[in-house]
């Protein structure tokens, strides 16, 4: 596996456009299985999970071409579902998360989907009751082979629109079941579903196709069955996550930098938060442009009490930005509380900032308290690993603000969600090298 090579300390400035979103991307990709039709896909981004969605398609028996750098087209028409029975499909399903969201599509067009139990971050329990509960109330039969560990869904006599409240606002679980749903016979309603943007996009790509989707951007999807979908051309969102990325690595390296065409009315709450720890950024057009923030200072609550961020389904932050969020917070003045309520084990990157010399109390696999320095000491440069696509650019951001050379192995991790992130940050000065 290699590794970064950072040199910090250095201030950056320039211009740095996101790439397409990687959680879109992976709903979208799913997406294509429901047609026998040409789906064309824009701002796909070059990434290791997108990358190995698409080889997982072409396995199936999609037809994948390559149109531009970033956009393809896909024809499901000879979907080959021995291929679900193979060796190389449990490898590869196994490999990527996102995988389980092909089980929705193939299940309401096939009336079977099969999946190993799929990989991703190591950052705790993510359970995927949700997904089969959904499909188990469309009628399908759910079965976990548990020495196998491989899930499987069929349908004898098809799906049938029901009522359903989701124990949980999952956004792959949300975009698994309503993918089922669409072909199902019948009306669905789908109560406490998640309204990510992302889950936007798939429900108006997958209307653009023929399906009857209502509702959507509320938490309650009306979806009336049709029997067949056509084919569509869709352009991904660019990735709020590296936004927010952006956003914290300006700040916390007191470096001048414009992002562009940020589709800032998707953005949600992410901009008031990073206000409310006091970088200030301004709106060109659909550009975020950061200036120079030699100091920021983290606002208290009306009260007087410590400020404190936490993660929420949507409208509410999503997790994927307190890694990124806490590390900008080590040069911030004054105190916050990170409270990761979602998942258990996101935090425990801390311990490598810590040894940068960041004033951080790891509460509990939940929260974190962190003590902003306000400049008067740097972070200083180490040797560290990459746990997770998300921690992983944390300490990439950490490494670029401290003092020294630091080293971070394990890099995949970030190459999994992370399009060419050393050539991107080298063109607006950033000191870092891909070494073996």
């Amino acid at each position: 596996m290699g590794s970064f090579k950072i040199k910090g300390g250095h201030r950056l400035k320039g211009e740095i456009t996101p790439q397409g979103a990687k959680n879109e991307a992976l709903q979208i990709l799913a997406g294509v299985l429901l047609t026998n039709e040409d789906v064309v896909v824009e701002n796909i981004p070059n990434i290791l999970d997108v990358n190995r969605m698409i080889q997982l398609l072409g396995g199936l028996g999609v037809s994948v071409n390559q149109l531009n750098e970033d956009t393809y087209r896909f024809n499901a028409t000879n979907v080959d579902l021995e291929y679900l029975h193979t060796e190389e499909f449990r490898k590869k399903g196994a490999s990527l998360r996102g995988s389980i969201m092909i089980v929705g599509p193939l299940v309401a067009r096939f009336g079977k989907g099969y999946i190993p139990s799929p990989g991703g971050d190591k950052i705790g329990r993510r359970r995927l009751d949700t997904h089969f509960q959904g499909l188990e109330a469309l009628g399908a039969k759910f079965e976990f082979l548990r020495e196998e560990k491989f899930f499987k869904v069929t349908s004898n006599n098809g799906l049938t629109g029901t009522k359903m409240l989701l124990d949980e606002a999952s956004v792959t679980g949300t975009a698994n079941i309503v993918m089922a749903a669409v072909l199902a016979k019948g009306r669905t309603e789908i109560y406490n579903a998640a309204c990510e943007p992302y889950i936007q996009q798939l429900c108006r790509m997958l209307n653009s196709m023929g399906a009857n989707i209502s509702g959507i951007g509320s938490n309650l999807l009306i979806i009336e069955g049709v029997e067949k979908l056509h084919g569509t051309t869709h352009r991904l969102l660019p990735d709020m996550i590296e936004i927010g990325s952006f956003i914290a690595l300006a700040a916390i390296t007191a470096s001048e930098i414009t992002i562009k065409n940020c589709s800032i009315s998707e953005l949600g709450i992410i901009p008031t938060i990073f206000r409310r720890l006091g970088v200030k950024f301004e709106f060109r057009g659909d550009d975020i442009y950061i200036p120079v923030n030699e100091h920021y200072e983290i606002e208290s609550f009306i009260d007087g009490s410590m400020m404190t961020i936490s993660d929420a389904p949507w409208p509410g932050l999503t997790p994927d930005l307190l890694s990124v969020i806490l590390v900008m917070c080590t040069q911030a003045k004054g105190n916050v509380l990170i409270h990761q309520k979602m998942f258990e084990s996101r935090l425990f990157f801390v311990d490598n900032l810590i040894d940068m010399g960041a004033q951080i109390i790891l509460c509990d696999p939940h929260r974190a308290s962190v003590m902003g320095l306000d400049r008067r000491i740097a972070l200083r440069g180490t040797r560290m690993s990459s746990p997770d696509i998300r921690a992983g650019v944390a300490l990439l951001i950490a490494a670029l603000s401290a003092d020294g050379t630091s080293i971070i192995n394990n890099i995949e991790q970030i190459d999994r969600g992370y399009q060419n992130i050393e050539g991107r940050l080298k063109a607006i000065g950033a000191h870092i090298e891909r070494i073996n």
